[in-house]
């Protein structure tokens, strides 16, 4: 085996051709960099999406094995995709170097494709579990003319986003927990949650601890964990305290983020946490990217017929997949106040000595 012809590198060193650089063009030598730094980003797109399939397929699993290396490999490849998302947001720094000069002095020869076209971010954003319906300017994402995917890319990405994603797996994951069983707190059946000896305890806790400016925030976390929703709500307002994970799920993350520190939460607790950070992560580098492109080309029009700064900063405003789970700082408690769990249930969150 020989080094370049393992990595295949007579393919990928001779793949960059500048259109600049063709005959009857003036050469421009930032074209160079530019190729190159979105060629390595759809390299490392490849390998996130890579881990996000192997995620997939463990989340698919029925029944998910808990004492398996499975949820720790999760946790590990989603680890990878921060690391790689941390390195994708430090390369816009490479891209800096290049002027608006050195830009315009190609730029037009780009013409309608844009980075927009990016079949595999589209995916990435998909698998995470992003709605096309709450997409900023959902109908732009649906064309196949000039700026906009080739046929094959578009059914590809339809096919994607009509499959099962990461966040939908993930909400079906958190419902089964059974940390809420009546056998784990000594009743015979717990049929209203929002009666359950925890949550009536933890309820009355938070709501206790809210100052007078937070106290709108009992009605909140009614709704939120319990689609309990006071009568003087409005719509507008109800719909803002609708999650994309069900109650039921939601319940069990916040019981994860409480009770992290017994063993059995471990695992789970860092797989929350890393989907959280992949989120911020992909804003980040949308902000990134919303800064560059209103320095390389100010508010003019994107090569793609896109409103360039405009429509990447609606993006980077809408286009958030685990705010719900981020969003569930609003709701804690302090450690000390939390409510001591049955010692049957702490039998079963710790070591078994």
């Amino acid at each position: 085996m020989y080094y370049g012809t393992y990595l295949q590198l007579d393919k990928i060193i001779e793949s960059q051709y500048p259109v600049s650089f063709e005959p009857g063009n003036e050469p421009a030598h930032d074209e160079m960099l530019f190729i190159i730094i979105h060629q390595a980003y759809e390299l490392w797109f490849k390998q996130i999406l890579f881990e996000l399939n192997y995620c997939e397929t463990v989340f698919k699993k029925e029944p998910i094995n808990d004492n398996s290396e499975d949820l720790n490999l999760v946790r590990h490849r989603f680890k990878r995709v921060i690391k790689i998302l941390e390195l994708l947001n430090q390369q816009v720094n490479v891209l800096d170097t290049m002027t608006p000069m050195d830009f315009l002095a190609f730029r037009n020869l780009l013409t309608p494709s844009s980075g927009f076209q990016s079949k595999q971010f589209r995916l990435i954003e998909a698998k995470l579990g992003l709605d096309i319906n709450k997409r900023h300017q959902k109908d732009y994402y649906k064309r196949t003319n000039d700026g906009g995917f080739t046929q094959k890319d578009y059914a590809h990405i339809n096919e994607t986003e009509d499959s099962k994603n990461i966040l939908q797996l993930v909400n079906t994951w958190l419902e089964r927990m059974p940390f809420f069983d009546a056998n784990y707190w000594g009743a015979a059946q717990l049929v209203d949650p929002i009666h359950h000896p925890f949550w009536e305890a933890y309820t009355t806790i938070y709501i206790e601890g809210l100052s007078d400016r937070e106290k709108a925030k009992a009605a909140d976390f009614k709704a939120v964990f319990f689609e309990q929703f006071s009568e003087d709500m409005t719509e507008e307002y109800k719909a803002t305290l609708v999650t994309s994970f069900s109650p039921t799920a939601m319940r069990a993350a916040l019981f994860i983020m409480l009770y992290r520190d017994f063993p059995v939460f471990q695992t789970s607790y860092q797989i929350l946490d890393a989907l959280i950070e992949i989120d911020h992560l992909m804003s980040n580098w949308r902000h990134k990217h919303l800064i560059m492109v209103r320095r390389m080309i100010g508010m003019r029009v994107g090569t793609g017929n896109t409103s360039g700064a405009g429509y990447l900063e609606g993006a980077l405003n809408k286009h958030f997949v685990y705010k719900d789970l981020s969003g569930l700082s609003t709701y804690l408690i302090e450690r000390r106040k939390l409510p001591k769990l049955p010692d049957s249930l702490i039998q079963y969150l710790g070591f078994n000595l």
